[in-house]
């Protein structure tokens, strides 16, 4: 899971990336906070390519990509706002800087997937480092915790972006916990997630409770919702606060500490719980947080390792070992497998 620690860990990274930034290019770091897609547009080490949304990397939290090379290039979504483009061109300068310094390359090593998590995390925490200097988030986000609405204020009081808004909110939240962007439909345009399991971008979150009240009426709700993680599954119960936030809807979800609340007691299992399933083809019982099937929408089981698509061969079942054999493993005549006969 994603915890405190690699949120910890992203910030440490991210104020190295700044560090050694500065250290190379003396006063980088405020000439892209007053535009960043203008000044790597300058820099000759780097090609920044304007691409369609639906080209950009899916793996990553934004609208984007990096290419390592060579030689290097970054990929920005063309159709977004120029804030958005802004923030997803720091993030994915962010990969490049990571990934062309041993310094920081070291502190992948002590990751248990490698890095992967702490680089992207890394990237979000720089690009809003640079767009939002903690002057201005401390005018507009209290000690306690940020509410939905105090993080519309911020956006509106700076020319950054609504997505480099909800990554320095979810720096500040007092529980474990997510800061969502939602479009007016309810899809989940962004997450910066804080001791829980990221969510992933694009997944349809406009039916949970509250969400829908929200996006349906005025965009102000609160109460208790679930987050739909990765094939439908459901997390538990958190407190949510939604405020409007210039065509969109910002959330924030806590697991307790609600700052918009007097009392937030804890909610009980506040990660993603997996889902029962009955085997079509061994009716075994089994719960799976797997892939579910592109097809059929259902995970493999685990004891006989398929979905539930039927097989693209016909096959038959040996009434001596009772496995399900292709009509290759049986002789022309009797009904035995070869492995019984």
């Amino acid at each position: 899971m994603v915890d405190y620690v690699l949120a910890a860990a992203a910030r440490t990274q991210a104020a190295a990336m700044i560090r050694e930034l500065e250290a190379a290019r003396p006063g980088a770091v405020d000439r892209l906070a007053q535009g960043a897609l203008a000044e790597l547009r300058t820099w000759p080490e780097l090609t920044v390519l304007d691409v369609e949304e639906n080209l950009a990397e899916q793996g990553c939290s934004v609208a984007g990509a990096y290419d390592f090379g060579p030689p290097p290039h970054l990929s920005v979504a063309g159709s977004a706002s120029h804030a958005r483009r802004d923030f997803t061109a720091l993030h994915e300068l962010g990969h490049h800087l990571q990934k062309n310094s041993f310094p920081l390359m070291n502190a992948f090593t002590r990751e248990p997937d490698g890095g992967v998590l702490l680089e992207d995390a890394a990237c979000d925490a720089f690009a809003a480092e640079i767009l939002l200097p903690a002057s201005l988030v401390e005018q507009h986000l209290d000690a306690k915790g940020p509410t939905a609405s105090a993080i519309a204020r911020l956006w509106r009081a700076s020319s950054a972006s609504r997505m480099a808004v909800c990554v320095r909110a979810a720096q500040r939240l007092p529980a474990p916990g997510h800061v969502f962007l939602l479009d007016a439909t309810g899809r989940l345009a962004f997450a910066a997630s804080h001791g829980l399991p990221p969510v992933r971008r694009g997944s349809f979150q406009g039916d949970m409770p509250v969400i829908d009240r929200a996006v349906a009426g005025s965009g102000h709700a609160q109460g208790r919702t679930q987050v739909r993680y990765r094939d439908g599954i459901l997390g538990g119960e958190l407190h949510i606060d939604v405020a409007p936030m210039g065509g969109y809807v910002v959330a924030v979800l806590v697991t307790d500490s609600a700052p918009w609340r007097a009392f937030a007691p804890p909610t009980s299992d506040t990660g993603p719980q997996s889902r029962e399933y009955i085997c079509a083809n061994c009716d075994e019982e089994y719960s799976s947080f797997e892939p579910a099937c592109p097809r059929c929408r259902i995970p493999r089981c685990p004891e006989c390792t398929r979905c539930a698509c039927p097989p693209r061969v016909a096959e038959r079942q040996c009434p001596s070992c009772f496995t399900l054999h292709p009509p290759a493993m049986f002789p022309p005549v009797g009904d035995r497998c070869h492995n019984c006969a």
